[in-house]
């Protein structure tokens, strides 16, 4: 019997992944559970476990190329492996086996949903189109027009196998019709004097959704930056103490302790840690504190969530800090760990600079940029001494937070911040 292993759903909108590497080759023998192939996505790189045991008869994509949702990547023949064992053979589901959760084998079927695009209500002159919401946003995202597809599930619904089809046919069209003017100059390479000198570098997955994101977020929420200075002398002073305390394996860095403050004032300015419901047009205040930590890597920015972040102490929360960051830059996360923040920071401080106007992480409503710490001359009471300063720069959504509520936010942050003490007593 032949098989068909499809590139499954692994959800949170990823719609399609690149190969980077096969893990077996025609002819082979593969066992279930057996890792059939290495898949970056723009959130995490995930392997493929094969549901089915058999002889591997044909591989249908190419290592460094684009897969979709329900594209068939791979044909296994159970049948020789079912006889020589004397047993039938039943396609064997994984269960969680992947690293980004449970992965599905077989195409699947979602029930009817009248929810859509709004731009996709009924036109007169176009037939109706039957299609599950997640259907209707992979053929937005890859530009099919679902009106033009025969739909193979039942009833002549549109599945998404249908239309990772039709968006391939298009490329394949799309790429035919270019190849005669590939040889000729871009617009940005004919303007450059020194095109001759020019690298060509494809977007990585990760760098396109970064791309995308961002785009979204600052067309969607219109931004305003409040900047500041806070005195953290004693929080440096505490932390060099608070060091010889712990084992060399922890490293007690100062986001912790920022983090600490940031949940601390978000209790008591509860719109900085809520989002906008368009639809609704309502705010949701959200009563758990999940903190966004971006984090710098080779392939790009990446945003891993440290959860209930006002349940955790200083030191569970610098092994965590330090877990994560590690497996951000090794792509090893996985969905879980990349959604459902609350609230981002971003520390540029930690390659030097000191002022900044971070992008929010749609759609919250507001992210919090750390500066480099440097020492200043402060005037205190007349009299001017060298201090600690923290640079703080607040982007927010000012759809929903005001300069007030920005102003009322970051002085509660400095305070806890500049007094050690009463932030590890609260």
């Amino acid at each position: 019997m032949i098989q068909e292993f499809k590139f499954p759903d692994i959800g949170e909108g990823i719609h399609e992944g690149k190969l980077l590497k096969w893990h077996m080759k025609v002819g082979d023998t593969i066992q279930a559970g057996d890792i059939i192939a290495e898949v970056e996505t723009d959130k995490v790189n995930a392997e493929l476990p094969s549901p089915y045991f058999g002889k591997v008869i044909a591989l249908l994509a190419e290592e460094s190329g684009t897969i979709y949702v329900g594209q068939v990547l791979i044909k296994v023949d159970t049948g020789e492996v079912g006889k020589s064992q004397d047993q039938t053979v039943e396609p064997v589901a994984e269960e969680n086996a992947g690293v980004v959760g449970a992965l599905e084998a077989s195409s699947e079927v979602i029930p009817a949903s009248a929810e859509g695009r709004k731009q996709e209500t009924a036109i007169p002159q176009k037939r109706k189109v039957l299609a599950t919401p997640v259907a209707r946003k992979m053929a937005y995202d890859l530009g099919v027009d679902l009106s033009n597809i025969i739909g193979s599930g039942p009833g002549g619904r549109v599945m998404k196998a249908d239309i990772a089809a039709a968006a391939e046919k298009t490329t394949a069209g799309d790429s035919e019709a270019s190849k005669p003017e590939q040889k000729n100059e871009t617009k940005l390479e004919a303007a450059s004097k020194d095109r001759d000198q020019i690298e060509r570098v494809p977007l990585s997955m990760i760098r396109k959704t970064i791309a995308r994101k961002m785009v979204q977020s600052k067309h969607t929420a219109p931004h305003a930056t409040a900047m500041d200075e806070v005195d953290v002398t004693e929080l440096v002073k505490f932390r060099e103490t608070a060091k010889g305390h712990f084992d060399e394996d922890i490293h007690l860095t100062f986001m912790p302790f920022i983090m600490k403050a940031i949940v601390l004032a978000l209790k008591k300015n509860p719109k900085i840690n809520s989002a906008l419901d368009d639809e609704t047009e309502e705010i949701l205040l959200k009563k758990y504190y999940h903190l966004g930590i971006a984090v710098d890597t080779e392939e790009g920015l990446t945003v891993p969530v440290v959860r209930n972040v006002d349940q955790k102490s200083i030191v569970g929360l610098a092994k965590e800090l330090n877990d994560l960051g590690q497996r951000a830059r090794n792509r090893k996360l996985t969905i879980d760990e990349l959604k459902e923040s609350t609230f981002s920071i971003t520390n540029y401080g930690a390659v030097g600079s000191i002022f900044g106007v971070p992008v929010i992480n749609y759609p919250e409503v507001a992210i919090m940029g750390i500066g480099k710490i440097s020492k200043k001359p402060v005037v205190i009471e007349d009299e001017l001494v060298i201090r600690h300063m923290l640079p703080l720069s607040m982007s927010f959504d000012h759809r929903v937070v005001d300069g007030g509520d920005a102003g009322r936010f970051m002085n509660d942050v400095k305070k806890y911040l500049s007094d050690p003490y009463r932030l590890l007593l609260l």
